[in-house]
């Protein structure tokens, strides 16, 4: 068949396509295959300790023993699926926890066996790695105070990082949140940066914790986050640093910074800003609901403008690699009454005050989880059990079904088939993957449950469905 294309026309056409198309996929490189924490810790820089992870843990667990020292209390307290089938007094407790310690869990009983999961899933990551990711705060958490204290408080934060350096007791992920870089606080945010880096370095003789991360809040325009660049390339070329090695998240918690007076998306021109130094992008609850003007009963984390940001948030920065995080619940569970001798009343008060914030926090973070935002803050150490039982019950809900829908699809290795009545292709098997990939990195599950879907973990973490697919052919 002869053909009445002139190549020696087209291929300019194709040039400048190729061209576009490697833009194009430079912007947008798809989602980062490197380990995102599931929770950020923000403590007051001038509370931060070497042992602060640690000690943080404890704490978690210890309100986890004291207000849900079972399963079935945990899960009545959080409403897990199906958890008004379970026992709600202690007779009928004890009676269910007998049963299992004689004769195990039956999978076929799914709010027993739900329940059960979570809190163990749970207890194991407050005992392993109870915090992923902390922050020193030197922002909100902080305050504003006389240049002499928060220059002693940056030396000091930089010198306990270092000792749990030194001890290796870091939690994976580690960073500062600095002050605003605008009008009012960028001198006093860019001195104390310099303080804190310049003194970790001489103490640790030049080397960064693992994951170590600059949080700049409150970006209203992309010339904040192009001076923070500046500023880490100024650090990095009068100290042993490389070049490229300092990394900033951004925080999306204004109006200004989801769109700007043109009506731009101004996030993701914050990120481009910011080149490959910015890794992820964090939204700021109740900085955002107080820009819209909301009154303060009704800045909470699954309020509708929240969602409206969110969502431009998951669009501007979609197939980027920039992790997205959300915020957190700002009513804490604590107790009213403390000491040792409480009355009946005082007891049951302090149950019913701590259940019902965490069963607030567990909606919020289940609303997160549902709208792809797979990180969020934490501020207290007993909102940590619930972070991670929310996290769980996501995933464990859908394990038993997902598990084998792609195990169907990896076994047929084609295009397409028919797992009961939802039809599944290629599309739906990376869907599928990439339930693994998430509850395996948040620890939701095992390893032993990866395998159960006919896959491998480093096949989960290498992230390609077709790869997968294509291997199983060959």
């Amino acid at each position: 068949m002869k053909s009445i294309l002139d190549q020696n026309k087209t291929s300019g056409i194709l040039k400048q396509l190729a061209g576009a198309n490697r833009s194009f996929e430079a912007s947008y490189p798809g989602n980062s295959l490197r380990r995102q924490p599931v929770q950020t810790f923000y403590e007051g820089a001038h509370l931060f300790k070497a042992e602060s992870a640690k000690n943080i843990g404890q704490l978690a667990n210890k309100s986890l023993t004291d207000f849900a020292p079972d399963f079935v209390s945990f899960a009545n307290a959080l409403g897990l699926k199906d958890a008004e089938s379970l026992p709600d007094n202690n007779v009928e407790i004890d009676a269910l926890l007998t049963e299992i310690q004689n004769n195990g869990i039956d999978p076929k009983n799914s709010a027993v066996w739900l329940a059960w999961r979570v809190y163990a899933q749970v207890k194991r990551k407050l005992e392993r790695e109870a915090v992923e990711d902390l922050r020193l705060d030197y922002e909100d958490g902080f305050g504003i105070h006389p240049d002499e204290k928060e220059d002693a408080v940056a030396v000091q934060g930089a010198k306990e990082v270092a000792d749990g350096m030194k001890q290796n007791i870091l939690p994976p992920f580690i960073g500062i949140r600095i002050k605003p870089f605008n009008s009012e606080f960028v001198e006093r945010s860019v001195r104390t940066l310099n303080i804190f880096v310049s003194t970790l370095l001489e103490e640790i003789g030049g080397v960064l914790p693992d994951n170590f991360i600059v949080t700049l809040p409150k970006v209203e325009i992309p010339e904040q986050a192009a001076a923070l660049v500046k500023v880490f390339e100024v650090l990095e070329a009068d100290s042993v640093l490389n070049s490229g090695e300092l990394k900033m998240e951004i925080m999306i918690e204004t109006t200004q910074s989801v769109f700007n007076a043109d009506g731009e998306v101004t996030a993701r021109k914050i990120a481009n800003a910011a080149g490959n130094r910015c890794v992820g992008a964090h939204f700021g609850t109740y900085d955002y609901t107080a820009s819209c003007d909301l009154i303060a009963a009704y800045q909470t984390m699954d309020n509708e403008v929240c969602d409206f940001a969110r969502q431009v948030m998951k669009v501007a920065f979609g197939g980027s690699g920039i992790f997205l995080s959300d915020g957190a619940t700002n009513i804490i569970p604590l107790a009213p009454h403390q000491g040792e001798n409480l009355s009946a009343l005082q007891i049951s008060e302090n149950l019913e005050n701590v259940h019902r914030s965490w069963k607030l926090s567990y909606g919020h973070i289940r609303h997160s989880l549902a709208n792809a935002f797979y990180q969020g803050w934490d501020l207290h150490p007993a909102q940590l059990p619930v972070r991670y039982a929310a996290n769980a019950a996501f995933f464990l809900e859908q394990l038993q079904v997902t598990t084998g829908r792609l195990r169907n699809l990896v076994e047929q290795a084609s295009s397409a088939t028919v797992s009961g009545d939802v039809f599944d292709d290629a599309a739906t098997g990376q869907g599928l993957l990439n339930y693994f990939f998430r509850a395996l990195n948040s620890g939701a599950i095992d390893p032993e449950d990866v395998e159960s879907a006919g896959v491998t973990v480093e096949e989960v973490q290498a992230g390609s469905f077709r790869n997968i697919v294509e291997a199983r052919r060959n």
